[in-house]
């Protein structure tokens, strides 16, 4: 666990929010004198960590995921909120040309011709496990698994790519990370036979150190004021 001080409020958060929080954190700060700590990940990661003991006020996670800690009492029901629906995306390497993705066949030939394919974790990351299946449902996982580079999260994925010195990187996750990654462009969602769109919700921690104080800025987080942020960082609503 890492220590904190009284003025520090502790965030454990999926990817796909990571952008949006990050520019809220010094806005909070300036605003209440409290300091915005955060953990950010794959969602199974982040549940995982939480389980283990992680210290935490305010969680982000699938809105399904988060509903079934409530359930269990470890977040307060009546704090939920939706952020917004979260597309999954491809993105390539800035300044590359953008491949073709707009049906079935486009984007299987793109992802052939890619050089290394980046993605998050297959197994604990939203994003990362529907692109296997993807792969899987086109037949050419089997093909492309040598050309996989999975990263614990899509925004290190994306990073990742950014500094490629391959011929034709190409990467998939949640749009929201594709947006706010140096370096990398977005082509878009995948097509609509593959289309995920993921609710993501916040909440506060049953055992928030600072209830108050983590309600706050779960409202700042999911807020009208804070709307055309989301939108800009890829949540839709």
């Amino acid at each position: 666990m890492i220590p904190r001080g009284p003025e520090e409020l502790r965030v454990l958060s999926a990817g796909a929010a990571q952008g949006l929080v990050a520019a809220l954190a010094s806005r909070f700060l300036a605003d209440t004198g409290v300091a915005v700590l955060t953990t950010f990940g794959a969602v199974g990661a982040i549940r995982e960590k939480f389980f283990a003991g992680d210290q935490c006020d305010v969680l982000i996670l699938t809105a399904a995921m988060l509903d079934e800690l409530a359930v269990g009492g470890h977040v307060v029901a009546a704090t939920r909120s939706a952020l917004g629906h979260v597309r999954t995306g491809i993105g390539v390497r800035a300044g590359d040309a953008l491949p073709d993705i707009k049906d079935r066949e486009a984007l299987e030939r793109s992802l052939c011709a890619a050089t290394e394919i980046f993605l998050p974790d297959p197994q604990r990351a939203t994003a990362g496990i529907h692109f296997k299946r993807v792969l899987e449902q086109l037949g050419i996982f089997a093909d492309l698994a040598p050309r996989l580079r999975p990263h614990p999260n899509g925004a290190t994925a994306m990073r990742a790519m950014a500094q490629s010195s391959g011929a034709t990187p190409i990467g998939c996750t949640q749009m929201t990370e594709i947006r706010y990654a140096d370096g990398v462009s977005l082509v878009g969602p995948l097509p609509k036979e593959f289309e995920l769109a993921t609710v993501y919700s916040v909440g506060v921690c049953a055992a928030a150190r600072q209830p108050e104080v983590a309600q706050r800025f779960a409202r700042l987080l999911c807020g009208p004021e804070t709307l055309n942020l989301r939108s800009e960082a890829g949540f839709e609503f």
